[in-house]
């Protein structure tokens, strides 16, 4: 009866209902890895026999904007109508709208339809059926029709002094036309779960010029060389699919054995010791991360089989396909500061913060900057608890860092000793932060808070109080101390 209401409650195909009820995985995943794999054997096959040598870029846009539109379909069946309903809104405004404000009403109409999607979502249908879940899409949808309309903004209005290096490279200087807009926005590599990339990179890609332009850099720096042989992403490929592979094990097997909920369980708050308490929370929150590793790394691998995502090649001569990558694990797992977990996880997603919010922002840049990214992400209070609690959590880090760190740095056993102090932090203190954003609802998330004393929230308000105190306290004694010695002068 269970897998009989699944069926029925689906909206996308139920091709493989049968394979959901062996394998014991609802069939939302089913349908997502079914599309991720034939996605990467696509991916192959796009990049040697749809090359632009063989092929012209309408070409290779048409066939990428149609096996992502087949894929979005076959997730999410009559749900795809929100996708395209977007695509096709926004469009209109990029030919409709004056350049001048091309950029505005895109991120009002994306940023707004995106909102009501996750309300309705959340509040009005069941939350509770996996596959209906399109919210994923549409955020990464929303991303690049945003980033494309301040860039077609940039290249078209934008007065050059006004521009950053960054923003002078990726302005576009012309409006796409309606392949080129869908091939981008729906492309086969990125459009369920990313990541997004700049509207000009994709282009060169498409039409051939993504490797040779960063090539031509590198020759360029390497003396000697005059050339430079064009690289293969199979090394790339592989190791990024040998990750996927260890992340999927791990989510088989740490992420179901350590389950987020249990953190809130009545009988586990009455009987474990605090230390328990967190000791689990930070090794449930650990867990947590494979499945997001593997999405992220599997769709970096489909794009590098394609030939999407080189970077360029060092100093040294190693080759690097980590263009758009959307998480670093090693800095991630390794990281000694919140600004480190946080430069190393979903990158892209800071990218376009960046690029729509933080560089435009004639004032309080990283206020908007987290309501922008806490909207984008949708409508529990979760996220929301998660965002205020990084606020002060991040201040008293950097207050911490800049008052200690440097007695540590006499010899490398102390520095050691603090690297490993801070990095036993930081991941405890990410751990109690993001609980919140996996728990979804506020009453869960009191509960758990309430469970760790507000512990890390006292602390960090405490730092933050004190540390502005001792400023206060220095600047003052400053003031004074040069202002005797002006008198002294005087006199």
């Amino acid at each position: 009866m269970e897998q009989t209401g699944i069926k029925y409650k689906t909206t996308g195909c139920t091709w493989l209902q049968s394979v959901s009820e062996v394998v014991g995985f609802p069939l939302d995943q089913v349908n997502f890895l079914a599309c991720q794999s034939l996605a990467l054997l696509a991916a192959f096959w796009f990049r040697l026999y749809l090359s632009p040598q063989h092929v012209s870029p309408l070409v290779r846009h048409a066939v990428a904007a149609l096996l992502g539109m087949s894929f979005i379909v076959f997730c999410f069946g009559w749900y795809s109508l929100h996708i395209f309903m977007l695509v096709f809104s926004c469009y209109c405004i990029m030919i409709k709208a004056n350049a001048d404000n091309i950029h505005r009403y895109s991120l009002m109409v994306a940023m707004g339809y995106l909102t009501i999607c996750q309300i309705s979502r959340a509040y009005i249908f069941s939350y509770g059926i996996l596959s209906t879940d399109f919210s994923g899409p549409l955020m990464i949808l929303t991303q690049k029709i945003t980033m494309l309309a301040f860039q077609v903004h940039d290249g078209m209005c934008g007065n050059p002094g006004e521009l950053t290096a960054e923003q002078k490279r990726l302005a576009v200087p012309s409006k796409p036309c309606l392949v080129e807009y869908l091939s981008y926005n729906l492309n086969f590599l990125s459009v369920l779960v990313g990541p997004c990339s700049s509207y000009k990179d994709y282009v060169e890609f498409i039409e051939g010029r993504h490797i040779r332009g960063r090539l031509s850099l590198a020759n360029g720096k390497q003396s000697g060389q005059d050339s430079w042989p064009e690289p293969s992403p199979m090394r790339a490929v592989t190791h990024k699919l040998l990750v996927c592979l260890v992340c999927l094990f791990l989510f088989l097997t740490l992420t179901r054995a350590l389950p987020i909920a249990h953190n809130i369980d009545p009988q586990f708050l009455s009987e474990a010791s605090f230390m328990s308490r967190l000791t689990y929370a930070f090794f449930s929150v650990q867990a947590a991360r494979p499945k997001f590793y593997f999405a992220w790394t599997l769709s970096d691998a489909i794009n590098n089989a394609a030939g999407y995502g080189f970077k360029g090649v060092d100093k040294n001569g190693l080759e690097s396909w980590d263009l758009i990558s959307n998480l670093n694990i090693l800095g991630i797992e390794m990281a000694t500061s919140f600004k480190t977990f946080i430069d190393n996880w979903n990158i892209q997603t800071g990218v376009w913060l960046k690029c729509v919010c933080y560089d435009r922002a004639p004032r309080n840049r990283m206020a908007l900057t987290f309501l922008l990214s806490a909207v984008w992400h949708g409508v529990y209070p979760g996220y929301y608890f998660t965002f205020l609690t990084g606020i002060p959590i991040t201040q008293a880090a950097r207050i911490v860092r800049r008052n200690f760190r440097h007695h540590f740095l006499s010899s490398a056993a102390l520095k050691l000793g603090y690297d490993v102090l801070t990095w036993a932090a930081t991941q405890l203190a990410i751990s109690y932060t993001v609980m919140p954003f996996l728990l979804l609802a506020t009453e869960p998330s009191m509960r758990f808070y309430s469970s760790m004393y507000f512990h890390f929230h006292i602390i960090s308000i405490l730092v933050v109080i004190s540390g502005h105190l001792v400023a206060g306290a220095t600047k003052r004694h400053s003031y004074q101390a040069h202002h005797s010695n002006n008198n002294v002068k005087e006199n």
